[in-house]
């Protein structure tokens, strides 16, 4: 599936205070499950509620990517398979990582995309640390007009 032609977004959820070597072994592990690489990576975003999260942060400023954050609202009202009433609980929206990668991959490709961008759907990650990420993968790319 990977080509010189793949882009792809990467949507970012995590417990507060999850280290920079949590979330990139979360990522390293989505990525691998889509046959990508880390210069596949068009976009990154979260929710807005982690716009001040250091590994996060820290994360994006080690791959040079500018992260983009969504409001709640925004992330609720996109549809995606593995809603969560307690990501719901606390965040307001039933889903950061799937709503964020497919939010960030429809601002690429210039188009609203369907559920079916998702390569990798949720894709949930507990370090050594006990602190959990997860990380939800869209393709930007290949879609009708």
């Amino acid at each position: 599936m990977n080509s010189p032609l793949m882009q792809v977004a990467v949507g970012l959820g995590c417990d507060r205070g999850t280290p920079l070597a949590t979330l990139q072994q979360a990522l390293d592990e989505a990525l691998a499950l889509a046959d990508a690489r880390l210069g596949d990576v068009a976009a990154a975003a979260s929710i807005d509620l982690k716009a001040d999260e250091p590994g996060l942060l820290a994360l994006a400023a080690q791959h040079g990517w500018t992260l983009t954050f969504y409001t709640p609202e925004q992330l609720a009202a996109v549809p995606v398979p593995n809603p969560s009433e307690t990501v719901r609980k606390y965040t307001g929206s039933p889903s950061v990582s799937e709503a964020a990668a497919l939010l960030s991959a429809a601002w690429v490709a210039g188009q609203a995309l369907p559920v079916t961008a998702l390569l990798v759907e949720k894709h949930k990650y507990r370090g050594a640390d006990g602190r959990n990420a997860t990380v939800s993968l869209a393709r930007c790319h290949g879609f009708p007009p």
